[in-house]
């Protein structure tokens, strides 16, 4: 398999921790986002987004979108298991990992912040959003686990929410979000930063970390 990500994409960050847990292999392609490396047509013809990250899988075809991504992983390597069987367990997680996958990541990650930029906005502003998009995320999803005992988001083992959990608590970090706010969610990003799989994915030990 080929992995074409970034380092500090947390959409390729929760790949490469899914890869790591299912202990598979796969060739790491890097595209520097902020030299717009994502926008060369060669890229492009895998990924019309234009976006990380894609797997390519060991006959050529094509997978985008980290959390289709995760779910076709974990269909065809199904151990450990990143999603319960129970129907209504694995709708709640789903729902923990959308809002932040797809409600809160989407509207502070590159893209949109240099839009910001293009139509004015100051630094301070833009900075100002993408605190402001991870702190509404981090704050529903500190309620929507508070009474889950863990140590994981959901139990005693990760499941594709901490997948999203730990790439997010990172760019909020980056954003100058104060986390602490967050006891519920630092518990589960304690949890899953003890295991090899996570701390291996982290961006900083990536090949083309800067």
């Amino acid at each position: 398999m080929r992995l074409h990500g970034y380092f500090r994409s947390s959409a390729s960050y929760r790949i490469r921790i899914a890869l790591n847990l299912k202990g598979l292999s796969a060739e790491h392609v890097p595209h520097h986002l902020r030299k717009g490396e994502q926008r060369d047509p060669a890229y492009l013809a895998i990924n019309p987004q234009g976006l990380v990250p894609t797997l390519e899988d060991d006959r050529g075809t094509i997978l985008t979108q980290s959390l289709a991504i995760i779910e076709w992983l974990d269909e065809i390597h199904p151990e450990p298991p990143l999603l319960p069987k129970q129907p209504l367990r694995r709708a709640q997680i789903r729902a923990f990992a959308q809002v932040l996958a797809c409600d809160t990541h989407p509207v502070q990650n590159l893209k949109v912040l240099a839009r910001l930029r293009e139509l004015g906005l100051s630094e301070e502003q833009v900075t100002g959003w993408a605190a402001w998009a991870n702190r509404e995320g981090l704050k529903a999803c500190e309620t929507l686990i508070a009474t889950e005992a863990g140590p994981f988001c959901f139990g005693v083992q990760p499941t594709i929410a901490d997948l999203c959990l730990v790439p997010q608590l990172a760019n909020a970090r980056r954003f100058g979000v104060d986390v602490a706010a967050f006891p519920r969610l630092l518990k589960a990003e304690t949890a899953a930063k003890n295991l090899k799989a996570f701390a291996d994915a982290a961006p900083e030990r990536q090949g083309d970390a800067e």
